[in-house]
């Protein structure tokens, strides 16, 4: 299915603190994640830029901090054109060449949308008033878009996006690895041919997970609710049986040659690191001990 590749890439999503505890609390986070050497991290963007300037602070920090490239998401709806021209310039400003596009969501209590609706829109926009400078990342759901009619609608809305100039493509996070396989056979059947980076969601919570997934539309597969909701308050557990789930599902994507994973760490590094533990990367970057998990 995929061009084989000696390596596949990481990379780690954050969100920027707005607190002094939970500053430090990311900053050790993107410590530890930058010792696995991961392509890229990036950094969200609140519903209407609410964070824009939080945004830019936490990759320019992260960037000198790590070394690691940083990018950050830009969303278009509720935005003027003005405000996301110089967002673009700020971006230039600091040396960023990555971005990730998206639609994004308006802010509670909003009502006007902005000039650009639509994520393939914004991508245009960013190439016609930048050109080639950033590498741009857009957004794919294997499972379709929950505002989608179809599953033929949503890949069709993708292949927007694909043409108005994205380089790659970041999925939303699943758990049945089948989906993520015929969104790409349909991805590539539909002339579509740019990397599509699985997204991976390490299970921690049982209470954020099943929220995050009632808003995004992402499938939680019966027998993995059904295992959590077992064990109740036994954090320890779920936290040990969600670091399993996920290594399970990443091996699986990583021997059929994906180009790479993207976790959503939440701001916490301890399960992303256990998982690349678990699949054996440090062996294969930096010939330490692989083990089955870190941290105990």
């Amino acid at each position: 299915m995929f061009e084989s590749q000696k390596k596949p890439d990481f990379s780690y999503e954050f969100f920027p603190p707005r607190r002094p505890g939970a500053k430090v609390k990311l900053e050790r986070t993107q410590e530890k994640l930058a010792a696995l050497k991961p392509k890229f991290f990036s950094v969200t963007f609140g519903a209407g830029g609410s964070t824009r300037e939080l945004t830019l602070e936490t990759v320019v920090a992260t960037t000198a901090a790590t070394g690691v490239e940083t990018a950050p998401h830009i969303s278009c709806i509720g935005f003027p054109l003005e405000r996301i021209r110089a967002v673009l310039r700020d971006y230039q400003a600091s040396g960023i060449t990555r971005v990730v596009a998206l639609r994004g969501d308006l802010p509670s209590g909003t009502t006007g949308v902005g000039e650009l609706r639509h994520a393939n829109e914004l991508v245009e926009f960013i190439r016609k008033e930048t050109g080639s400078l950033f590498y741009i990342e857009v957004a794919a759901y294997p499972e379709f878009h929950p505002q989608s009619n179809t599953a033929a609608d949503d890949l069709r809305n993708f292949k927007r996006k694909v043409e108005a100039g994205a380089d790659s493509a970041i999925t939303q996070y699943f758990y049945n690895p089948d989906a993520y396989f015929r969104f790409v056979d349909s991805a590539l059947n539909s002339g579509i041919n740019i990397p599509i980076i699985p997204g991976i969601m390490p299970i921690i919570n049982y209470t954020e997970l099943m929220r995050f997934s009632d808003m995004c539309g992402a499938e939680i597969p019966r027998w993995i609710v059904g295992r959590l909701r077992d064990f109740g308050d036994d954090r320890a557990s779920i936290r040990a049986f969600g670091i399993d789930v996920t290594t399970e599902l990443c091996r699986r994507l990583l021997d059929q040659g994906v180009p790479g994973l993207h976790f959503y760490t939440m701001n916490q590094y301890e399960a992303s690191e256990a998982i690349w533990h678990n699949l054996g990367m440090g062996d294969r970057e930096t010939g330490i001990d692989g083990g089955n998990s870190v941290d105990g």
